[in-house]
């Protein structure tokens, strides 16, 4: 009989060893795959590092993938240390899209340095009320917030999609389903040629980590994620703390959304994630819940999404392929955080 448990002691050498070999792992396989479809493997990965930090162009590319990752990882490291299993960022993420293009639409004249701060706020308030149906499901009927935060992705997803065909469909687009481009004072202006998002970001991941670390409301969160039972037993109040910890998750996840409408797409569009939504939780966990760590891991996530899109661009690589040799490294990388933590026992058989 095979068991899996909890390793006791993993040493830190050990740990780097293990995922050291993952990545050296994910890059044979990847290169076995890229050999069977007759692609040269030294030839693909070159080309991926010089399309994802070859020329300013791509760096800044490679950045502004970055940013969005980031911010959405700091929101879902919020819900996950409490152990409440936030999937549903896609779904804020566009929320807060759509609080932050409400914004841009309902006071189109107001300048920039009022609108954009606006726009922050209605991105963080619809976030965060998409996130908190989900929070009270949990806290008043023990509901799975996993299901309820996943499939409230779809409903936010068709929202924009009756937004985009339906009521802010832009006249002027001669019938093309697309919603009108946001006025120049509802675009995030660029900072050493990269949208101030990053800004932002850096910002809020200094703020995070103070509030997880040294603040009474990150103090609870962990008590909390760790035992619900110990929690109420020292006097906390579970349903204040859920509330607000997952308000602030979504509401992260919707300021990820705003900046995308704003700084890259200039519009509000049902293709406006590309999926980052669902990364973001694989960069949450590999960083360990941790602000400073997300943003490395965030950043290498990039240089794979970016190199990837360069692939299909420079050597015509189908997106499948390109998909294939992502889901290639993302199950080697688990797999090792999967062996960090637990191994597997053989027991004889009939052996208690």
């Amino acid at each position: 009989m095979i068991r899996i448990v909890s390793r006791t002691e993993p040493t830190r050498f050990g740990e780097n060893l293990l995922r050291g070999g993952a990545v050296f792992a994910a890059l044979a396989a990847s290169s076995l795959v890229m050999l069977f479809l007759g692609y040269n493997p030294l030839e693909v990965y070159g080309r991926m590092i010089s399309g994802s930090l070859g020329t300013a162009y791509r760096f800044r590319e490679t950045i502004n993938k970055t940013i969005p990752l980031v911010v959405l990882s700091l929101g879902i490291a919020v819900a996950f240390r409490m152990k409440f299993w936030n999937i549903g960022a896609e779904g804020q993420f566009y929320l807060g899209a759509f609080g932050a293009t409400l914004a841009a639409v309902s006071f189109p004249s107001l300048p920039a340095v009022i609108l954009l701060p606006l726009m922050f706020i209605f991105a963080f308030f619809f976030g965060g009320m998409w996130a908190l149906l989900p929070a009270v499901l949990r806290a008043r009927f023990a509901a799975s917030e996993t299901l309820t935060t996943l499939m409230l992705n779809y409903v936010a997803v068709k929202w924009i999609s009756y937004l985009q065909y339906g009521p802010w469909k832009d006249p002027s687009a001669q019938g093309f389903p697309k919603i009108a481009n946001f006025p120049q004072n509802a675009i995030l202006p660029k900072v050493l040629g990269i949208h101030a998002g990053w800004i932002i970001a850096l910002v809020l991941v200094v703020l995070l980590y103070i509030l997880l670390s040294k603040s009474t409301l990150g103090y609870e969160i962990d008590v909390l994620g760790e035992s619900e039972a110990t929690a109420r037993y020292a006097g906390m109040n579970v349903f204040r703390i859920t509330i607000a910890a997952v308000m602030l998750s979504g509401g992260l996840a919707g300021v990820a959304g705003m900046m995308q409408a704003s700084a890259i797409e200039h519009t509000l569009s049902d293709q406006l994630s590309g999926g980052l939504g669902f990364t973001a939780v694989i960069t949450t966990w590999l960083a360990r819940l941790s602000p400073p760590l997300i943003v490395a891991v965030s950043f290498l996530f990039a240089l794979l999404l970016q190199g990837a899109s360069f692939l299909q661009s420079s050597m015509k690589i189908p997106a499948s392929v390109a998909d294939i040799l992502q889901g290639i490294i993302i199950f080697f990388v688990l797999g090792s955080e999967f062996s960090v933590r637990y191994r597997f026992a053989f027991d004889r058989e009939g052996k208690k």
